[in-house]
């Protein structure tokens, strides 16, 4: 793996672990950062050891934002540039070949807050707070926020929180749904590797297209998404995973998925 600047990278086991690493500036995302996120995701997309991965920032700050000095400074052409590589990086992440959790802990604001959106499953630490208070700047979010945010919470909490700006602690964001669990600091990456590792030992092949399924569903009428589900659910019957997990069930022993 290469060194990156603005990331670190591990791998354990099954599980790979991307940190972001911006302490100056919160984690705030830059061009160069997310250029950097881009890069790393194809070469953790093309190792086949790693079958989950975890995206944070460490205990502290999880992204505390857009990088508002860059922002500040640049045209909107290149604004729109910055904007277009964020949904890129960030539809790359939704749409990973791999489950992807975001642990949380500190700050997810604005653009952390439309990166964790884009994780599959988001878990955080008691100090976790959530907002998207790009209205309160004179923009609107726009790595995602206004998109993605309804379709995990619901448009009502949606729209109360990108109108209001407002900052939102993680027991309220557990009650609307943002998250899924909310740990002690000192347990969240203990858990994050816990719920990693239990995704990596499921078939490869499975979590590929079930997460193709979910994505597909999202954008598209009901009857559409029944029908890709259905084609899906008679693919995977030519699967070896899918022989070894039944054959397993049988023999009542845990399952020994090869991504075949």
């Amino acid at each position: 793996m290469v060194e990156f600047k603005n990331l670190i990278y591990q791998h354990e086991a099954n599980i790979g672990i991307v940190t972001l690493n911006r302490p100056q500036v919160f984690n705030a995302t830059n061009s160069e950062l997310l250029r950097e996120l881009a890069e790393l995701l194809d070469q953790i997309a093309g190792d086949e050891r790693v079958r989950a991965l975890i995206l944070t920032g460490g205990e502290k700050v999880f992204v505390a934002g857009g990088d508002i000095q860059f922002m500040s400074q640049a045209t909107p052409l290149e604004m729109e540039g910055f904007i277009a590589l964020g949904h890129k990086v960030y539809d790359r992440i939704a749409n990973f070949e791999k489950p992807v959790i975001a642990a949380i802990g500190g700050m997810a604001l604005g653009g952390g807050c439309e990166l964790a959106l884009a994780c599959d499953i988001r878990i955080a630490a008691d100090n976790a707070k959530f907002g998207q208070p790009e209205i309160n700047l004179g923009i609107i979010p726009g790595a995602g926020g206004t998109q993605r945010l309804s379709r995990v919470i619901g448009a009502g909490w949606a729209n109360y929180l990108i109108m209001t700006g407002k900052t939102i602690q993680a027991d309220l964001a557990l009650q609307i749904g943002l998250i899924t669990e909310i740990l002690p600091v000192d347990q969240l990456m203990t858990r994050a590797r816990e719920l990693a590792l239990e995704l990596a030992a499921k078939s490869p092949v499975a979590m590929r297209l079930v997460k193709s399924c979910i994505n597909n569903g999202a954008n598209s009428s009901l009857s559409s998404g029944l029908l890709y589900e259905q084609k899906v659910w008679a693919l995977l019957f030519a699967s070896e995973d899918q022989r070894e997990g039944m054959t397993a069930f049988l023999e009542k022993r845990k399952p020994q998925f090869k991504g075949k």
